[in-house]
């Protein structure tokens, strides 16, 4: 049977920098109360020049680097996004034209902060049915374009970036279970309101921004997180104390800690990152995953667990032996 394992992985951030101060003099809020209620300091906020593939691009090439595989290798490219360069072409073709490859599939997934988590679950399935054997999965996000920044609630909450991994056909299980999930009965509790087939161009500007029921989505996230990372943890046979890393979805300091305390895990076993990066949505996780491995938290052969819940709801995990 054929397996899939992390070969190598990959970051990208901007250059430009937010710190929760700038903010003040935007809306009504201060850093206090945005470090309280969320954990972050601050986020990168891609130039106004930059796009979704560019970071990407970056995130690609770093994590191609660290895996000794050259881009001739790959055989499929999925980019997880909600903030596509383009209605149409999808990033991951613009990205695979960019890296100068070409005749192998390329396509986009989009499941909001729970990207990353579908895009490995689907590059998982690609190798272990012989369809591909040399994945380049990326998450990336440009949320800085689809801010509200007079809407204090969410606009402190974002930022851009990318992250990456090469997913390669392996002897034994990296990659050793995935699971996804979705209840779209609560669209209208995280979404943007405007839409292609919904009249874009009429629109009034602030429908084509981030709106979010704050209370419902934490209350969701922190009950599902804790059923997802169970379930993958009883069908593998794994108890909580077995994780070396929870890498999970950086939204939320609040969160992120609720879901460590229900699996009874201190929080130096948690990689957090959201107090530098902010919610960067589906390239939260590659890039905390990244961050952990150059700073040599994430070694090989340790066993970690990923989660993430986002708009739609959707939700997924993974338990990965890196």
């Amino acid at each position: 049977m054929k397996y899939s394992s992390i070969a190598g992985t990959g970051a990208y951030l901007p250059e430009r920098v937010m710190a929760n101060k700038d903010f003040e003099a935007m809306v009504d809020t201060s850093d206090e109360w945005i470090r309280e209620r969320t954990g972050i300091k601050r986020r990168h906020i891609a130039a106004e020049d930059q796009t979704t593939s560019d970071m990407a691009l970056e995130a690609a090439l770093k994590a191609l680097q660290m895996a000794g595989v050259s881009k001739e290798d790959i055989d499929l490219i999925i980019v997880a996004t909600t903030t596509p360069d383009k209605v149409f072409p999808s990033t991951a073709c613009i990205v695979q034209r960019r890296l100068g490859v070409s005749g192998f599939a390329a396509f986009d997934v989009h499941a909001a902060c729970a990207g990353f988590i579908y895009a490995l679950d689907v590059a998982n399935r690609f190798i272990k049915t012989g369809g591909a054997s040399c994945v380049l999965v990326i998450g990336a996000e440009t949320y800085s374009r689809i801010i509200n920044w007079k809407d204090r609630s969410t606009c402190v909450l974002f930022g851009d970036g990318a992250g990456a991994i090469v997913l390669k056909a392996a002897d034994k299980p990296g990659v050793m279970s995935t699971h996804i999930h979705a209840d779209g009965r609560h669209e209208d509790s995280l979404h943007v309101p405007a839409g292609i087939s919904s009249g874009y161009d009429l629109v009034q500007r602030e429908e084509a921004f981030i709106h979010m029921k704050g209370n419902e989505v934490f209350r969701a996230a922190v009950g599902v997180l804790d059923a997802i990372a169970r379930e993958t943890l009883s069908i593998n046979g794994v108890q909580p104390g077995d994780i070396d890393w929870l890498i999970p979805h950086q939204a939320n300091l609040r969160i992120i800690s609720a879901a460590a305390k229900k699996l009874d895990l201190p929080m130096d076993r948690v990689v957090v990152t959201v107090d530098q990066h902010a919610n960067t949505s589906s390239a939260s996780i590659p890039l905390a995953l990244d961050v952990a491995v150059r700073d040599g938290r994430v070694q090989r052969g340790d066993l970690l667990l990923f989660e993430a819940f986002g708009a739609g709801f959707t939700w997924g995990s993974a338990l990965v032996r890196y």
